[in-house]
């Protein structure tokens, strides 16, 4: 296989992302014709908090980590950037240093365009600005909401949203049931809900008695979406 080069699939996930499906092709060509490819092994580190931004990054395969240290030294979880995604661009408009770290989280590729070229697309594309703060008002928000949950509802009910989340984003159906191809262990689990492992495991025990879901090691299959919906409205 030729490493500078997306294979199909990945090029699939990146052309069929919910952004950038959406632009216009001409712009979609011109982003293509700038990036390279990147391949990182599982762990492997792509950028570290207070760094200069350097770069703009779609992911083509894989999954990035996006974490910061805790107060006691600890590596916390803060989300899981999915195939498709584009990061990155926060810092290139503000000149600020990068707020986290990433990680490749299993065997990643990246689309890479680097900082001369992504100012060269402002200039060139208009669209992309427009674009770009669309992408940004959607994140804030999905922070706004994730805010709320986190005061509002109960952990079983954010639980059952972060595994619809996932079932999304990395399910692969299996007849009946959607394998969340994504490994994450529950103390992942619980680094993204800002619970601790032990309550996480209560709550996936009582979805496995509801037949809700399977748990298995690093896996979680969901049996029925519509208990996990259910269980999420609560």
């Amino acid at each position: 296989m030729n490493s500078t080069v997306l294979t199909i699939p990945e090029r699939s996930n990146i052309e069929s992302g919910s952004w950038f499906s959406k632009l216009s092709s001409p712009l979609r060509s011109d982003i293509l014709s700038r990036a390279f490819v990147r391949r990182l092994s599982d762990g492997a580190l792509m950028s570290c908090r207070g760094e200069p931004a350097e770069e703009w990054v779609g992911v083509a395969k894989g999954a990035v980590r996006i974490s910061s240290v805790s107060l006691s030294g600890k590596q916390i979880s803060l989300t899981y950037v999915e195939p498709g995604t584009w990061f990155g661009d926060i810092s290139l408009f503000d000149g600020m240093p990068r707020t986290h770290d990433a990680t490749a989280h299993g065997e990643t590729t990246l689309l890479v365009v680097r900082k001369p070229d992504f100012k060269e697309l402002l200039a060139r594309h208009t669209e992309l600005y427009e674009a770009l703060l669309r992408l940004n008002c959607r994140r804030l928000r999905l922070m706004f909401d994730v805010i709320e949950d986190l005061n509002t509802r109960p952990l079983a009910s954010r639980l059952a949203k972060q595994i619809l989340l996932l079932a999304r984003s990395y399910g692969v159906p299996q007849g009946e049931e959607i394998r969340i191809s994504l490994q994450l262990a529950q103390e992942d689990l619980a680094q993204l809900l800002g619970a601790s492992r032990q309550r996480v495991n209560q709550e996936l025990k009582g979805f496995e008695r509801d037949g809700a879901v399977r748990v298995e090691p690093t896996r979680l299959v969901v049996l029925s979406k519509e208990k996990l919906l259910a269980i999420a409205g609560r």
